[in-house]
């Protein structure tokens, strides 16, 4: 931003004041009526701005975070949303619109699909918040998840100053609500055939779960009254639930189908006899860094389960807000991790030395030696062997490559997958989300081709005889199919996210993440190391040297000349707890982030890489 560099210091004497760059958007603005925002229209409130892109888990675990914070400070606090996409569908404008109501965003967004504001603010990670104090000067900046606390505290700051100064301004803000839009699904997640051949649809929208008749689109009932929340009974609620499974019969238990319901973290099973529910796995609180793993079900917390499968004896789950695999056992009534370590890529190998990147669908072959797995921000599909104990990858190649193209798997492209369902020749029909197409992977020949275009979000797809029910999520439907005996021509597209690369040279860098405790806290030693700081390559060769895990937070990298570009992924946590020896049970918090960082290595490139994990740079 073109000032001097400063460490971030939370006291009131001292804070950092930069001036804050104006919002630019090639977009334009969302949920103001119209009306184009500046800064000067927000002078008087304490700015909040929200960097996210929709295709982004912990942006949408942030956007939950806010909720509060935004309620109890709604006069005096102004949260704007600056959507940056990676994906190239992400800059269309019509899916930023689509975003805004399927995640129910109550304030400002601005359209940015150039990165325009991005790079005015030297953003380096999703999701990253900005707090603007009533003076327009940026005070404190945050990447990751965990810093809600930290904010409310600032804020309180911030209004206490601003108010003594005459400087803090009251009432409402710019924030318009849209016109509802009526419709009886409203951006549905996945869908399954009851035995009847009904449907039992996830509304994710309405919060709740519907079936439908054999024709896709009679309402027969509703389960869930349309608001959120976590209620069990035969009045239930639940919050954006994804994916659904039917359960064996000979399991003999007293539920029919369990519910990922993602933003109540949390397993639901449903008795479809009168539609009564039960919370089988999670707390309705978000798993992190240093929860327990595995345990009495009810008692672990999740982390945005997005879809469930019965394979191998038990229920596995695709943990999007951790990216790994979970699995959940209804007869011993526990869960715990089944593949993964919580670092997001594409990395194969033993189910617990497996990366993956935000998985969102689950199927399993006919045989049931096989789980496909729809690993969406890698644009990839991968699977579990049952026999091995390993993870494979299909096609897919890493995060920042993506788009449409057909032919062998091993130069396929797609576009942030969220369904993956077995066809019966033992193919892979993979609902291609980003694309709006419906492709498939025939694992005997390695090919990929696409089976129909012109979908609209589509995030599932169910078997029927001959033909293929997909859940077009954007168009609010289902939409049947024929499985077509060619596949469809389209051209080719390849892309790679257009977020700039950092040049840096080779040879040694300093990589500093920058961590200051909120007002009133203190980093937790109690129990030993309160930071931690995994550092990784793709390739693996572009590290000769700082790979690994340590509880600093600075460390000497060492680059190598022989790797012409490549992405740094920099895992850091940091936990803070009350700094008052009178509070016996002080509270404590954790911060935490994970950036995939593109360098390119050039001469008179960078030889310092700073990341705020909190703070100020």
């Amino acid at each position: 931003m073109g000032t001097d560099t400063v460490r971030f210091d939370w006291c009131m004497a001292s804070r950092a004041r930069v001036r804050a760059p104006e919002l630019v958007g090639k977009g334009g603005w969302l949920n103001t009526g119209g009306k184009e925002l500046t800064l000067g229209d927000l002078r008087g409130k304490i700015t909040i701005l929200d960097f996210w892109t929709f295709c982004c888990i912990n942006c949408l675990h942030v956007l939950d975070e806010l909720r509060e914070l935004e309620e109890k400070h709604r006069d005096t606090v102004v949260i704007v949303g600056v959507h940056s996409p990676k994906f190239v569908h992400e800059a269309d404008h019509q899916a930023v619109l689509d975003a805004v109501a399927r995640y129910e965003v109550h304030h400002p967004v601005l359209d940015d699909p150039e990165l325009a504001t991005w790079k005015q603010y030297a953003v380096r990670a999703w999701p990253t918040l900005v707090v603007i104090d009533p003076e327009g000067y940026v005070v404190a900046q945050h990447a990751g998840e965990g810093h809600a606390h930290a904010i409310a505290k600032l804020v309180e700051e911030l209004e206490a100053e601003h108010r003594a100064k005459g400087t803090l301004r009251r009432g409402d803000g710019p924030y318009v609500a849209p016109e509802p839009e009526a419709g009886d699904l409203r951006f549905p997640g996945k869908a399954v055939r009851l035995p009847g051949g009904t449907f039992l649809v996830a509304d994710s929208g309405h919060h709740s779960l519907v079936e439908l008749a054999e024709d896709g689109e009679t309402v027969l009932r509703r389960i869930g009254d349309g608001e959120r929340g976590l209620v069990d009974g035969t009045a239930p609620r639940f919050s954006e639930p994804q994916g659904l499974a039917l359960v064996p019969a000979e399991l003999g238990l007293d539920y029919d189908v369990i519910v990922a319901d993602t933003v109540n973290h949390a397993l639901r099973g449903v008795r479809l006899a009168d539609g009564g529910v039960t919370t089988l796995a999670g707390t309705g609180r978000q798993w992190w860094q240093g929860s327990p793993t595995e345990g009495p079900a009810r008692e672990v917390d999740l982390s945005s389960p997005w879809d469930v499968a019965w394979f191998d004896g038990r229920f596995w789950i695709a943990m999007a807000g951790v990216h790994q695999l979970w699995a959940f056992d209804p007869l011993a009534g526990t869960t715990g991790v089944a593949a993964g370590t919580t670092n997001e890529g594409l990395v194969d190998g033993p189910l617990a030395e497996a990366w993956f990147a935000q998985p969102s669908g689950l199927a399993v072959s006919a045989d049931g030696e096989r789980l496909w797995v729809a690993d969406s921000e890698t644009s990839a599909v991968r699977w579990v062997s049952r026999e091995t104990k390993s993870v494979h990858t299909a096609l897919g190649t890493g995060l920042f490559d993506f788009g449409h193209r057909d032919g062998a798997a091993d130069q396929a492209l797609l576009q942030h997958p969220l369904g993956v369902t077995v066809l019966p020749d033992g193919s892979v029909a993979i609902a291609d989300t980003y694309n709006h197409a419906l492709r498939r992977y025939d694992p005997a020949s390695g090919e990929v081709t696409t089976l129909a275009t012109d979908l609209r979000e589509p995030s599932g797809a169910v078997l029927v005889e001959g033909d293929v029910v997909v859940v077009e999520s954007a168009r609010h439907r289902l939409t049947r199919l024929r499985l077509p005996e060619e596949a469809v021509r389209v051209e080719s597209v390849a892309h790679r996210t257009q977020r700039a690369a950092t040049e840096v040279a080779p040879g040694r860098l300093q990589l500093d993440v920058v961590f200051s405790a909120p007002a009133g806290q203190k980093l937790d030693e109690r129990y030993g190391p309160s930071t931690r700081l995994l550092v990784s390559a793709t390739p693996p060769e572009l590290l000769t040297l700082g790979a690994g895990a340590d509880t600093a937070l600075s460390r000497e990298l060492v680059l190598s000349a022989e790797v012409a570009e490549g992405v740094l992924h920099v895992s850091a946590m940091a936990a803070s707890c009350d700094d008052d020896p009178e509070i016996e049970f002080p509270a404590c918090h954790v911060h935490q982030q994970d950036w995939g960082v593109p360098v390119k290595l050039t001469a008179d490139g960078a030889t310092r890489l700073p990341l705020v994990l909190a703070g100020m740079e």
